[in-house]
């Protein structure tokens, strides 16, 4: 069952087109990747799904909800969470303060019983808990006293990945969490989030320029050039067809 669709959406800014009906379907517990060249929309069709931009013409349908009519400081309660491009870390923080920070969004106190101190105490033990569980299965519980400030890039990324996580969400968007890492590290990052789509029975929208490590962990790939779509299906159909080729891989794997 598809837990998302997207349907002939189309965002432009001015005179700019860019998504030109764009329409594909991410079923539930899988893992989908979008790719495509610099430019294609990939960017904006996560600042769409994430309510900070407003799609000119479509429909967005999250778990039988019209996406397009929530705003953006309620997509945490639909379960929905994302990383960006540009790491958005507190340096000065711990690991473990970090992750909690993501935490927050998602805690049931509310503004005037924060305000009063009431139940103030048990949620943060709670989010304190949950954020050392969730840094333990990701293997960063060593780091978690340590301030974010300083430490590999490759394990930033996973801090970011981490404070997602905090969110409990269902459907988790990554947006490019491979660039920058050695090949290594993105070897690493592959595997891990095969493992926390499986233990945290999620499902993965994921753009992505690795396209050793798309083909390998995604069940689904939809191709996207100059806003529009060019192909989607699974790996083994995409890295053949010859219009993905033409456009983006440059030659057959």
């Amino acid at each position: 069952m598809a837990l998302l669709s997207v349907e002939d959406v189309g965002v432009r800014f001015g005179g700019v087109v860019a998504l030109d009906g764009l329409s594909f379907t991410v079923d539930e517990g899988t893992i989908c990747a979008l790719i495509g060249p610099n430019g294609a929309g990939k960017t904006t069709l996560f600042n769409v799904l994430s309510r900070l931009y407003q799609a000119t013409t479509g429909a967005v349908t999250f778990d039988g909800q019209n996406l397009l009519a929530v705003p953006s400081h309620r997509i945490a309660e639909l379960g929905m969470a994302r990383t960006f491009q540009n790491l958005a870390l507190f340096p000065a923080l711990t690991v473990l303060e970090n992750v909690m920070t993501g935490a927050h969004s998602s805690g049931k106190v509310g503004f005037t019983r924060a305000a009063l101190r009431i139940g103030v105490g048990s949620e943060e033990r709670r989010m304190r808990a949950q954020s050392h569980e969730i840094l333990q299965r990701l293997s960063l519980d060593h780091l978690a006293d340590r301030p974010c400030g300083g430490l590999p890039y490759g394990t930033l990324k996973r801090i970011e990945i981490a404070r997602a996580l905090a969110l409990s969400p269902r459907f988790l968007m990554l947006d490019e969490p491979a660039a920058g890492l050695t090949h290594s590290e993105v070897d690493e990052l592959g595997a891990a989030i095969k493992s926390i789509r499986d233990d945290f029975s999620l499902t993965v929208l994921l753009v992505e320029h690795h396209m050793a490590m798309v083909m390998q962990i995604s069940d689904h790939v939809v191709v996207m050039d100059f806003g529009r779509k060019i192909a989607d299906g699974p790996p083994e159909v995409i890295r053949n067809d010859p219009a993905v080729i033409k456009a983006y891989l440059g030659a057959s794997a």
